[in-house]
């Protein structure tokens, strides 16, 4: 699978389940994971573990109907660039937010050795801010 293919697989698989499997059968066991400063989960992670423990469960608990739907994708050598928008519903604030992201992605011999998110981490801290 060409690093394009691999890449649309996390992100269009007929359910969040799939698209689940198919990034943690696509990362590498020393995978860094980088989430941008100022979005909620900011930091930088290591493994499929810590990822899901540090960043998808807590999307999942903390955020109702949170989405990122892909308005494209750019491919380049060893890099996959994903970008579109980011929506859903802070579960304590019950204020939405839709922010402008971007994924990049940087494989080697067909597996994620890097992932970078840049965000409009403004948006999101207005959904999630007590006010």
């Amino acid at each position: 699978m060409d690093n394009l293919s691999l890449i649309k697989s996390t992100y269009e698989g007929v359910n969040s389940q799939e698209n689940a499997r198919n990034t943690a059968a696509a990362l590498a066991d020393d995978a860094r994971w980088t989430e941008a400063a100022g979005f909620p989960y900011a930091g930088t992670y290591v493994g499929f573990d810590a990822i899901v423990e540090n960043v998808f469960k807590r999307l999942a608990a903390e955020w109702e109907d949170f989405q990122f739907k892909v308005e494209n994708y750019v491919a380049q050598g060893d890099k996959v660039f994903a970008y579109g928008n980011y929506s859903g519903v802070y579960k304590a604030t019950g204020r939405a937010m839709n922010a402008r992201v971007a994924h990049l992605w940087t494989l080697a011999d067909g597996k994620i050795t890097h992932f970078e998110q840049f965000v409009d981490s403004h948006v999101v801290q207005l959904a999630i801010a007590d006010k």
